[in-house]
């Protein structure tokens, strides 16, 4: 599964707006938009903030696990 879904599904499963999670990660919500579609790859800075905000493990964003 491509991490541009995951952190979607995570999103939206959570109840966030892409608003809040780019204000979490300090950019504009443009920008996260751009990563959720591919647009742009998410920098490791950003997918660590990712992490924290959901309470996983960076492998499952990335695919390598399936285990949150």
């Amino acid at each position: 599964m491509d991490y541009t879904k995951r952190i979607r599904d995570l999103r939206e499963d959570s109840d966030y707006t892409q608003e809040y999670v780019a204000s979490v990660l300090g950019i504009s919500q443009t920008m996260y938009a751009r990563y959720e579609r591919g647009a742009n790859e998410l920098p490791i800075r950003h997918l660590i903030e990712l992490c924290k905000l959901y309470k996983i493990s960076a492998d499952y964003i990335l695919g390598l696990s399936d285990t949150k």
